[in-house]
């Protein structure tokens, strides 16, 4: 399947995409690969919590340096797209680490309302917010 993409097969649509774009993410996470995961953030990102790239870069720091590995289960809740260049998805995350609490871990569970537009073939984060499950998103 790579090599049929690579060699010009069919190319995958905006939804197919975002879903990948999920993935990404979350293996970057996983592998705490820091710079990847920002790479998938636009230079331009705000949100309401007044983070820009930035600050969303220093918390990822923060998060892996405080856990020795990172597992996540993704669920995406919704995909809504706006023509061919702009996206929302709403995503729920469970969230587990081993670090050196006292139980050796940690486990939480998020909400995630993404926006996300296309810079020529990239799917950029713009803007997001967050909260626990059943909560207001900030």
């Amino acid at each position: 399947m790579a090599l049929l993409i690579g060699c010009g097969g069919p190319k995958a649509g905006p939804e197919e995409q975002l879903r990948q774009w999920v993935s990404a993410g979350a293996q970057a996470a996983e592998s705490k690969e820091r710079s990847d995961f920002l790479d998938l953030i636009s230079p331009a990102y705000s949100d309401s919590r007044g983070h820009g790239r930035d600050e969303i870069g220093d918390l990822l720091r923060l998060y892996f340096l405080r856990q020795h590995s990172i597992k996540l289960l993704t669920n995406i809740d919704e995909i809504r797209l706006y023509g061919e260049t702009a996206a929302e998805i709403e995503l729920t995350v469970g969230m587990a680490g081993k670090n050196d609490s006292v139980f050796g871990f940690s486990a939480d569970a998020y909400r995630f309302q993404l926006e996300l537009e296309r810079d020529d073939d990239d799917w950029l984060l713009i803007s997001a917010r967050w909260g626990e499950p059943g909560k207001k998103l900030h």
